[in-house]
């Protein structure tokens, strides 16, 4: 007899319908699955087998024969475990899928086929929780269908509106929910109520001691979007300081919030009881990390650290010990906001939206800028270990910070600083100032545009600095000095505009003036200090 049960594989991070048709035939006894799985799914009938017998079903001893279509999608995870259990015992007549006709003569499919099914299977019948929940019951809703998930996976599939979510804790709750032998009421949770219960942040900026000027700066890199590096000798404060930028930054759309969930529940790491990612995640990879562990990959690619950090702060500590081509491999997620992982089973693109923010000591030793301990390294190793940095990667980074150690006063200073929630209320303002600009502009909208779905300071283009950097007279000539003076380039010039159009836009200025131009100079560190 032949059955068919709905499911889910996600690919990328949309899912795609699975079809499971199960056949039980003549035969000698064995259980075949077709249709591109991959090894966790082929395991899948040990698991099976003993978790319908153990819940007290009869499995056939017949032929099986499991197809999963489309055969040209790869099927991964155990997550198949539950919808090919059901398709086994709907096959043996074991479940009571009554078809029934509609107006045009044609079949509805049963019972079965108003539900998607997604469930790994332990030996004894009970359900585990399963990976890329969310993006399934996204899914789902769009196909009008309900959505039976493992007990664990209930809060990360009843955020979704309009969806009705069915949690089962085992095989035979599950059986007997389909017999109509138990009734199981759908759940939902507010999306919105969880969604502002879950935006708390371990950490504050108010907690930072000194380095007044340091705080400014980052101000000014999360209002435009900038992406910056800090250069200081060790203990200066770089780490802490980059650990709370998240809480400063621009607070975290729904939809923004949405999408970043969906990354992490198919990383997996979403935790039963906290189905949002509400507050804007922070990366920080470890300097050996791969250039696939960051960027993504993998024989069927999943998604890497620069995802993870999607609309967040990809942090990079000791920048120069990081690979070179780890580092490179960041330069077109930089620009386009996505990056694209091509391998021979397929192609995806995984979201890739984050603000870097990178620190590094100014020497092999760490003290050339310290104003105590004696540095010993040569000239030439310091321009080898700052050399490491390639200019590509620089051109992409607007904002360079100079973090000088902290003094005795600062450190001992009881004295609270200026909270998280106050400079975020700042950053705000700024940013809905460069949506209702940028939002208004003509002539300069692009795919790339459009992937970001908001603009900010940080991704104008030379025509948009043309439009929208007006400088007063007096700025232009402080301008023209420090080019003259400090050798700046010509990108360090578009840079200085870019971040002085921020700072104007945080004090809600239309119009650049001096003291806007100079405070973005300042932000220039290594472009001054490349003579060592």
């Amino acid at each position: 007899m032949l059955s068919k049960i709905y499911s889910s594989a996600v690919v990328g991070i949309e899912a795609k319908l699975i079809e499971i048709e199960v056949d039980v035939g003549r035969g000698l006894p064995a259980i075949n699955i077709v249709g591109l799985p991959d090894t966790a799914v082929k395991e899948s009938k040990d698991r099976v087998k003993s978790a319908i017998k153990n819940s007290g079903f009869e499995f056939p001893n017949r032929k099986i024969t499991i197809n999963l279509a489309p055969a040209d999608v790869k099927k991964e995870g155990a997550g198949f475990d539950l919808p090919i259990a059901l398709g086994i015992l709907s096959a043996t007549g074991q479940i009571k899928n009554k078809e029934s006709p509609t107006s045009t003569g044609r079949r509805t499919g049963g019972k079965l086929a108003s539900y998607m099914f997604i469930g790994e299977l332990a030996l004894d019948g009970t359900l585990r929780n399963s990976r890329g929940v969310l993006p399934i019951a996204i899914f789902t809703k769009e196909r009008k269908h309900s959505l039976i998930v493992p007990h664990q996976n209930r809060f990360e599939a009843g955020v979704i509106e309009g969806l009705n979510v069915y949690p089962i804790k085992n095989l035979t709750q599950c059986v007997k929910f389909l017999n109509d032998e138990e009734e199981i009421s759908p759940v939902h949770f507010d999306l919105k109520e969880i969604f502002k219960k879950a935006r708390s942040y371990a950490v504050d900026f108010s907690e930072v001691r000194g380095q007044h000027h340091i705080k400014r700066a980052l101000e000014v890199g999360i209002a435009g979007g900038h992406n910056m590096i800090m250069i200081g000798p060790p203990g200066a404060g770089k780490t802490m300081l980059a650990k709370r930028l998240a809480t400063i930054m621009p607070d975290i759309t729904l939809e923004e919030s949405i999408e970043t969930t969906k990354i992490h529940s198919v990383s997996g790491l979403i935790a039963p009881n906290s189905p949002l990612v509400a507050i804007r995640p922070f990366r920080s990879p470890h300097h050996t990390t791969s250039d696939i562990a960051l960027v993504g990959g993998g024989q069927y690619p999943h998604p890497g650290e620069i995802s993870l950090a999607h609309n967040g702060v990809l942090f990079l500590d000791e920048l120069p010990e990081f690979n070179r081509n780890v580092l490179e491999a960041l330069r077109q997620p930089l620009e386009d906001g996505e990056i694209n992982i091509s391998r021979a089973s397929g192609s995806l693109s995984y979201p890739a939206r984050f603000t870097l923010v990178c620190a590094m000591n100014p020497c092999p030793c760490g003290y050339f800028t310290h104003p105590e301990k004696e540095c010993k390294c040569t000239p030439y190793q310091i321009q080898k270990y700052r050399s490491k940095i390639s200019g590509p990667l620089l051109d992409r980074i607007d904002i360079h910070i100079e973090v000088p150690p902290l003094k005795f006063v600062e450190v001992s200073d009881s004295r609270d600083s200026e909270e998280s929630k106050d400079i975020r209320q700042r950053i705000n303002r700024a940013r809905v100032i460069q949506f209702e600009r940028f939002q208004s502009r003509k002539g300069v909208n692009s795919q790339r545009d459009e992937h970001k779905k908001y603009y900010c300071n940080a991704f104008m283009s030379n025509k948009d600095i043309n439009a929208y950097c007006n400088v007063e007279e007096e700025g232009k000539n402080l301008l023209k000095q420090a080019m003259a003076k400090l050798g700046l380039s010509a990108r360090a010039y578009h840079k200085i505009l870019k971040v002085a159009r921020t700072i104007a836009d945080l004090e809600t200025e239309s119009e650049i003036k001096s003291s806007h131009i100079a405070e973005a100079i300042q932000y220039r560190v290594l472009d001054r200090n490349l003579e060592v």
